[in-house]
């Protein structure tokens, strides 16, 4: 696959026990490295910082690698992160209350990106999405649903946060507890937010994050596209037909 630097990993012993074919172990995630400069930038941003920010292009791999490193923590014993907490907006619909079903059959059609990336994470285990679910090792959840909690020991990925007004991102950001890490990713071209009373507040949050010295910002530009040459040719045309209305206007 071109965006992945892929080295699967063996069946190996930790501690002395083999894994079980539904529980997830360490040695079940796949090894990957950094493929872009950039990605190689937020690798060695991601040791020093508790807070992330990753914003640019689509196609750069930005939740994935989130995942990834998130996934490397939280699977590993002894360290301070025991579980990943998945955060996006239920956009176009901010409220998810009409869908029917429980809670987990109205949030679920929004987790099918993240089963597919634990797919290519975990690649020798049988639906790894819902095994680390049932670890309790992975959660995922919607804005509408983050009020009121404090999420301690977490490591924290917030997708598509172009996706979130002000009020949400502020929210989610005043979740944070105790030893945990929180890592943003969008990009604010992408927002399918339209109406005047529900803007995304991704710039302003970008410029908040760069006022503090706590976050890491790190941007993708259309040169760390990795999905696609098809993606990189588009995105790069769409690029270029901007600045050339912008200049016109």
């Amino acid at each position: 696959m071109a965006r992945r630097n892929l080295q699967l990993v063996q069946d190996k012993k930790i501690n002395g026990r083999r894994s079980t074919p539904l529980k997830i172990q360490p040695q079940d995630l796949a090894r990957f490295d950094p493929i872009t400069n950039t990605q190689n930038l937020f690798w060695q941003m991601y040791k020093r910082k508790d807070a992330l920010l990753l914003h640019g292009s689509a196609g750069t791999g930005k939740t994935f690698i989130a995942l990834y490193k998130a996934m490397e923590d939280v699977i590993n014993r002894g360290g301070p992160y025991n579980k990943l907490i998945i955060i996006r907006s239920a956009v176009p619909s901010r409220e998810i209350g009409h869908l029917p079903g429980d809670y987990g059959e109205k949030i679920d059609v929004y987790s099918i990106p993240y089963q597919n990336m634990m797919d290519e994470l975990y690649p020798h285990k049988e639906k790894p999405y819902d095994r680390l679910m049932e670890q309790k090792k992975l959660y995922f959840m919607c804005t509408s649903f983050v009020r009121g909690i404090t999420l301690d020991n977490s490591i924290i990925v917030v997708d598509e946060c172009q996706n979130m007004n002000d009020m949400e991102i502020n929210s989610i950001m005043t979740r944070v507890g105790h030893s945990s890490k929180i890592i943003f990713c969008g990009d604010f071209r992408q927002t399918d937010l339209y109406k005047n009373n529900d803007k995304s507040g991704m710039k302003k949050f970008i410029q908040i994050a760069e006022d503090m010295p706590s976050f890491g910002t790190v941007e993708f530009g259309p040169e760390d596209i990795v999905r696609s040459e098809l993606v990189k040719e588009h995105i790069l045309a769409r690029v270029e037909s901007e600045e050339k209305n912008e200049y016109s206007a």
